[in-house]
């Protein structure tokens, strides 16, 4: 793999001297290119369709359609319209002895993406290493190897249809080996960056030589707390489990106090087609309410679902909701329906998570969601970036300094 690591460096040291306005004219023109060319896009990821089962967690992640396309596109003209992160001045001052010191926003380099079968990810994760300067190199799953393909060669295309250096962008083979040289690219390779499942996420963070950053594994918890209001929740619990099941910001477990299980059969009305991994008390009080029901067992708890499929956990106050996410969370995202504003605020100081919600659905968790264009992926890390990572997370700075012939003593 070295050729294409070699190429990304001197790719990305060519596109850092690219003004904002060339980078927010190719972003542009990209964005038609997707829509006028969504025909050949669908086709490939039809193959890639072909061969995976629907029943697959995955294959809702895997689909590309009309509609998505177009939101692809719409999200690369926010990008476009994104103010540059670039050249910020992040500090200035002046010390005693006259030196002039400026902290800048400056790009990080080469930037490697490790995925799974997330064909928007090729588009999303260009876009904004593209508008902040950097290259990417790109290794996909091979579920959405096709589709991933066809993606790669129309960025190439827009790139050097505008006289840039077509590896800004380069999507290596499939298989694992490639992997591991991506891994193991130290001088090369800048930032590692993995988005899809736990197994994944733990695998690139015990073999990365090169600095990476830990995204995407979700097991999302919402507390319907003793003072909740109803129909609000209903709508929130709905929403945060069945907007896009295959998700990482998809909700995983409802956590309920003891005092309002009478209520659990109309919170959880709105979603006839999830099965409800139900601990005791939450099942004799979804017993005849609800079809798909199931008893909780150990592993119902801290499970990342990606599929129609939640459990239940019966609690006696919000310290004991506190202690399950403690325990069972993943510190992506979690959320509190509750109308008591102690405990609003006692449980946004106290859960340690990326994303903390009140009265409101995880499914928010999103870079576009969050005003940031798109993302390169949810860091669930605490040194650096964490939660949405959007154009300013994928910068670095340097340090400007500026004298008139002083010496050190």
């Amino acid at each position: 793999m070295n050729p294409i690591f070699q190429n990304a460096v001197l790719a990305a040291r060519s596109i850092a001297a690219v003004t904002d306005e060339e980078r927010n004219a190719l972003l542009i023109d990209l964005a038609d290119s997707v829509e006028a060319g969504a025909e050949k896009l669908l086709a490939a990821n039809g193959e890639d369709l072909a061969r995976m089962d629907p029943s697959n967690p995955l294959y809702d992640r895997l689909k590309l359609s009309k509609e998505r396309l177009e939101g692809i596109a719409a999200d690369m003209r926010n990008v476009a319209g994104l103010p540059s992160p670039l050249g910020r001045i992040l500090l200035e001052r002046t010390l005693p002895n006259g030196l002039h010191l400026r902290k800048i926003s400056v790009p990080f380099g080469v930037i490697g993406i490790i995925y799974e079968a997330r064909p928007n990810v090729t588009f999303d994760v260009f876009s904004l290493c593209f508008k902040s300067g950097n290259a990417c190199v790109l290794k996909g799953g091979s579920d959405a190897q096709a589709s991933n393909s066809a993606a790669t060669a129309l960025i190439k295309e827009v790139l050097q249809r505008r006289g840039l250096d077509a590896n800004a962008v380069n999507l290596l083979p499939a298989g694992h080996e490639s992997t591991r040289e991506l891994l193991e690219a130290t001088g090369y390779i800048d930032l590692v960056i993995p988005r899809g499942g736990r197994k994944l996420i733990d695998f690139v963070r015990d073999n990365a030589k090169v600095p990476c950053i830990e995204t995407g594994a979700g097991v999302v918890n919402t507390y319907f707390d003793a003072s909740g209001d109803l129909e609000k929740g209903r709508r929130i619990v709905t929403n945060a489990k069945t907007r896009r099941v295959s998700v990482c910001n998809a909700l995983d477990c409802l956590i309920i106090h003891s005092s309002r299980l009478a209520d659990l059969p109309a919170l959880i009305s709105g979603m006839p087609q999830v099965t409800l991994c139900a601990d005791e008390r939450s099942y004799a009080a979804l017993e005849g309410h609800h079809s798909l029901l199931e008893h909780a067992d150990e592993h119902s708890f801290g499970t990342e679902f990606m599929d129609y499929k939640m459990a239940v956990k019966t609690v006696d106050s919000i310290d004991e909701a506190l202690g399950h996410i403690a325990r069972y969370g993943s510190g992506h995202s979690e959320a509190i329906v509750t109308e008591n504003a102690g405990n609003a605020a006692l449980f946004q100081q106290a859960v340690d998570a990326a994303c903390v919600y009140v009265n409101a659905p995880t499914s928010f968790t999103d870079g576009a969601q969050f005003g940031l264009g798109a993302e390169i992926g949810i860091s669930t890390q605490k040194l650096g970036a964490r939660g949405p990572m959007g154009l300013e997370e994928i910068t670095s700075y340097k340090w400007l300094i500026t004298g008139n012939g002083q010496t050190r003593p």
